[in-house]
């Protein structure tokens, strides 16, 4: 097996160009770090374009039909995006849907979450994580969402990026329209309306808004809503962490599917 061992390696600059969005985008492609998320790749069936171990890794499974070099252990870590690297890593193909390839997307709910302009990597991976765990169709990401292939929210949705599909959109305009277009009902968050969260249908074709950690939902979407809603605190919070509000509302829809006999209960 080849074993890089400069910096000057034309598959090694490729793979640390790959750490910066604009080369992400250029590209098409990312970077995957750790043995549970490349082996969740392949098994997903993303295209693996090469495999980059360190010397010193010891883990003897190795990809059929992808090329896999090694790296010497230092030019591994500054790969790396972690404070401990785990040996491996791997340039994985972006996963990409055309309109139609996204909202033919069908699972027992067909709901949908949005993300509206979020930046926080920890509450993004987090809200994908849960939107796959709660049967979620997909995920339209809005223009000035931070970047989903990013290092951080790759490792936080511990895989879910590679099973749930997202689709990017350039405004909450064009959102609008979409959802419209394919009858989903959009749901936003409003600490004022008069509506419990759980007061509204969400079991089917609904469009869940989450909205900026900062500035909240976009007025189009409240505007434009077809439910506002509004998740019941005490005390003097004035509201909660956008990836606990989401997975409040994600896991409503799924207690309702299984109130109305939807879905099986899991009693593993």
């Amino acid at each position: 097996m080849k074993l890089i061992t400069s910096s000057d390696n034309q598959t090694y600059k490729k793979a640390a160009r790959l750490k910066q969005k604009k080369y992400r985008d250029e590209q098409n492609q990312y970077l995957i770090e750790g043995p549970n998320l490349v082996h969740e790749a392949y098994k997903c069936n993303i295209k693996i374009e090469m495999v980059l171990i360190s010397e010193d890794y010891r883990d003897s499974g190795i990809f059929p039909n992808v090329q896999t070099v090694k790296v010497t252990s230092g030019l591994f870590r500054k790969l790396s995006d972690t404070e401990s690297p785990q040996g491996i890593l791997a340039i994985v193909n972006k996963r990409a849907y055309t309109e139609a390839e996204f909202f033919a997307q069908k699972t027992a709910s067909s709901n949908l979450i949005v993300l509206d302009r979020l930046q926080d990597p920890g509450n993004i991976g987090t809200i994908l994580r849960t939107a796959d765990a709660a049967g979620f169709n997909g995920a339209i990401l809005i223009k000035g969402t931070a970047d989903i292939f990013s290092p951080k929210i790759v490792r936080a949705t511990a895989g879910s990026l590679f099973r749930l599909p997202v689709f990017m959109v350039e405004s909450p305009k064009q959102a609008i329209i979409l959802l419209k277009k394919y009858g989903k009902k959009i749901i936003c968050t409003a600490p004022n309306c008069c509506n419990n969260y759980n007061d509204v249908d969400m079991q089917n074709d609904v469009a869940v808004i989450i909205g900026n950690e900062g500035n909240g939902v976009s007025d189009e979407f409240l505007i434009k809503s077809d439910y506002l809603v509004k998740i019941p605190m005490q005390g003097t919070i004035e509201s909660l962490n956008a990836a606990v509000s989401a997975g409040i509302l994600m896991y409503e829809s799924v207690r309702q599917r299984y109130q109305h006999g939807c879905l099986e209960r899991d009693n593993s």
